[in-house]
């Protein structure tokens, strides 16, 4: 079991825990990331969220079952989170035809800043707005509420195989996503309601 934990030197939160059995130290340029994945029979089920969106739409992570879904954690005031949102967006379009969907949680952030965020990054995908970190609490401590920016990877069947603590990369991000793409639905998955 590896049990490395990465200082997060350049993330806006605090050093991850290390909670699980493949635990691996990452470096991204000049940045590092804590990268956790979940073996296929360990993977914990991942919360489905429900709440508004930036754009004050609904947003409900069940309507997404089935596809592989991508949650980053950010905020506008977050240096982190800024360096990392182009890797997010080419990779949100890079495999959005492999069944992926990206999802933001925006946090401890006002909209005017985080919509503007968007904007300035061309991000399109919806983002929860997520002021005060409830949204963050219904992980049970698989993203510490002062880990921004972290980013989750949910298979096809709605449970967590991976997750980044600190900022990421489009390498980590693509490889990741389509890894997971290709993965064969298990049985019990082809009889979850959409």
């Amino acid at each position: 079991m590896i049990t490395a934990v990465a200082l997060l030197l350049t993330a806006c939160g605090t050093t991850p825990p290390s909670d699980s059995p493949d635990t691996k130290k990452g470096a991204a340029s000049d940045t590092q990331q804590a990268l956790t994945q979940y073996p296929v029979g360990q993977r914990p089920a991942a919360p489905m969220l429900t709440g508004k969106t930036l754009t004050g739409d609904g947003l409900d992570l069940s309507d997404l079952r089935g596809s592989v879904i991508v949650l980053n954690v950010w905020g506008s005031w977050c240096g982190p989170c800024r360096a990392e949102a182009p890797a997010l967006k080419r990779a949100s379009e890079d495999t959005r035809d492999l069944g992926v969907r990206f999802v933001g949680v925006n946090t401890r952030d006002n909209d005017a800043a985080a919509n503007a965020f968007e904007r300035n990054y061309g991000i399109t995908y919806p983002s929860f707005r997520d002021p005060d970190g409830k949204l963050l609490l219904s992980f049970n401590g698989r993203i510490p509420l002062s880990a921004v920016p972290s980013t989750v990877f949910i298979d096809r069947g709605g449970r967590i195989a991976a997750r980044i603590i600190g900022p990421t990369t489009y390498q980590t991000l693509s490889e990741l996503t389509k890894d997971l793409a290709a993965e064969k639905p298990e049985k019990r998955d082809r009889s979850v309601a959409r």
